[in-house]
C-alpha cells in the first residue's frame, strides 16, 4: 500500500528544521485541541509528541503547544483543516492536506504551485485514493506477530516498515484501519506493548500512471515544492 510522500532531505540546514518544527507543533496544538491534553486518552497527539521528540524538539516547546491546543493558556488557535486535489506533472493524482490559520493566504500560494501541474476540484481525484486510518508502531520482541495483533485490534490490513523507514535493529508495523475505528486499534495496540508513532487519517494512492525516470524526477520537484509550503501538513499522490 503507499505511503505518504515525505520530502527527502527536510532536515538538511537550519531553515527546513525550523520549518519541521513549525509543523510538528501545529500537529501538536490541534491534536490536543481536538481529543484533548492527555497522551494516554488522546493517541494522535501521543503520536505527534513522539514524533516532535524524535525531532529533538525541546520540551517546553512541546508542553506549551499541548497547552495552548488544549485551551489551557490564554491564546488561541484557529488552525483548520483545508484539503486540495489536483495532478502533479505526467496526470499524477495528489492530495494535499495543509493545516492553515487564514484559508485567504493559503489558497492562492497552492494554486500556483499547482501551475506546474493541475488543480482540480474537490473530489476530482479522490478515487484514487482510500482515506483509512494509519497506525505506526514499534515493538520491542521482533517476533512478535503483526498480523495476530491486528486482527485483536480491529485494523484491516497490516505491513511490516521497511528497514529505511526505521532505525537500525527496530521493528515495526502499519496497521490500516477503517477511519471511525483509528483510536480503538491505537489504544489497543499501545496497551499490547507497540509503542505508536503515527496515528492519522491519511490518503493512500492507488496504482498510478506508469512513468519513466525522468517523468518521476520532474513528480518529485513538484511534491517537494509543495511541501515546502509551511501551511503544507501532508502530501499524498498516487505513484
Amino acid at each position: 500500500m503507499g505511503a505518504q510522500w515525505k520530502q527527502a532531505g527536510r532536515e538538511a540546514n537550519a531553515q527546513k528544521k525550523g520549518q519541521l518544527v513549525s509543523k510538528l507543533t501545529r500537529e501538536i496544538m490541534v491534536s490536543a485541541k481536538l481529543g484533548g491534553a492527555d497522551p494516554d486518552l488522546n493517541p494522535r497527539l501521543a503520536a505527534a509528541v513522539e514524533k516532535a521528540k524524535k525531532a529533538s524538539v525541546y520540551k517546553d516547546t512541546i508542553e506549551r503547544a499541548i497547552k495552548k491546543g488544549a485551551g489551557l493558556l490564554d491564546e488561541k488557535i484557529e488552525y483548520e483543516t483545508v484539503v486540495y486535489e489536483g495532478y502533479a506533472p505526467h496526470k499524477v493524482p495528489v492530495i494535499v492536506e495543509c493545516l492553515t490559520d487564514n484559508r485567504n493566504r493559503t489558497a492562492p500560494d497552492i494554486r500556483n504551485l499547482f501551475k506546474a501541474g493541475a488543480l482540480g476540484n474537490p473530489g476530482s481525484v479522490a478515487f484514487f485514493f482510500d482515506h483509512l486510518g494509519v497506525v505506526e508502531a514499534t515493538h520491542p520482541d521482533a517476533k512478535r506477530d503483526p498480523e495476530s495483533d491486528a486482527i485483536e485490534a480491529g485494523a484491516q490490513n497490516v505491513e511490516l516498515m521497511t528497514a529505511e523507514e526505521l532505525g537500525e535493529g527496530e521493528f515495526g508495523a502499519r496497521f490500516y484501519t477503517e477511519l471511525k475505528d483509528l483510536a480503538a486499534v491505537s489504544k489497543w495496540l499501545a496497551k499490547a506493548g507497540w509503542k505508536v508513532t503515527a496515528s492519522e487519517m491519511r490518503y493512500i494512492g492507488k496504482n498510478g500512471p506508469q512513468l519513466t525516470d525522468s517523468q518521476r524526477k520532474d513528480v518529485a520537484e513538484f511534491l517537494n515544492a509543495i511541501d515546502d509550503h509551511d501551511d503544507v501538513h501532508h502530501v499524498y499522490a498516487a505513484l
